[in-house]
């Protein structure tokens, strides 16, 4: 099995990378890093590893952003000194979340826990496929973790995306919210401009979603759009209104 550590410390990484050798002699640390920068391009230049041990606070920031960088599906086993994290990084690809200092009998839990869930390979070639499928040009689809589940959310069915609590969200078809391991401007990127307007800093939408169009106040608007939370205003800024209109228009 082959693992990569992700930790700031050094002798937090080389603690671990000794419990991990005393716990299973066949492990293969890929590489230790420790800072998003260097993760980020650690994983844009070499073959995903089986399992990753992910420090929350790095050098330069959040583990967080490393997922914002980088399609990360691989999972992942959080270490960190503080517990406030932990609803965020189960958001993303989370088998566990160890406290630090890391007991022995926790970190052998955490790997028999990854081991039963990740060890068998029936799905991995629909996934990886599915992956493969989803890094050429626009995106088609996105590959969301639901539970130990995964669902491929076809993007012409997402009404639109969205940000609450500093993580972004599909809205779509089924009634549920999703969560997503990407920010608004790198999704931007992903999608087709003339189908997905960012309308604000919290909300890029479908145009095919977009049920009504009204005046708000300060010479901006206000959208109606498919599947929306009734307590949601979803507003263009006043400085997009123009650019909007004619992305409408045409």
């Amino acid at each position: 099995m082959k693992v990569l550590i992700i930790e700031d410390e050094k002798p937090a990484s080389l603690k671990l990378k000794r419990m991990l050798y005393d716990l299973d002699d066949t492990i293969n640390i890929a590489a230790i890093l420790e800072s998003v920068e260097e993760s980020s391009n650690w994983f844009l230049n070499n073959p995903s590893p089986d399992l990753v041990f992910m420090d929350i606070q790095l050098d330069d920031g959040l583990c967080f952003e490393i997922f914002e960088n980088v399609n990360i599906t691989i999972p992942v086993i959080f270490t960190t000194a503080y517990d406030e994290y932990a609803i965020r990084a189960f958001r993303v690809n989370s088998v566990d979340y160890l406290l630090k200092p890391i007991k022995a009998e926790d970190l052998g839990k955490a790997i028999d826990k990854f081991r039963k869930i990740h060890g068998r390979k029936t799905d991995d070639s629909i996934i990886n496929s599915l992956l493969k499928q989803m890094e050429t040009g626009r995106r088609e689809r996105f590959l969301i973790k639901i539970g130990q589940h995964y669902r491929p959310v076809q993007v012409a069915d997402i009404h639109y995306f969205f940000i609450r609590e500093g993580c972004a969200f599909i809205s779509g078809g089924s009634g549920r919210d999703y969560a997503i391991d990407f920010s608004l401007d790198r999704l931007e990127q992903m999608l087709d401009p003339k189908k997905f307007y960012r309308v604000n800093r919290n909300y890029l939408v479908n145009i095919n979603a977009i049920k009504d169009i009204m005046a708000y106040s300060s010479s901006r608007l206000k959208l109606i759009l498919d599947g929306q939370d009734d307590n949601d205003d979803v507003v263009v800024s006043r400085d997009r209104v123009a650019d909007f209109k004619k992305w409408m228009d045409r």
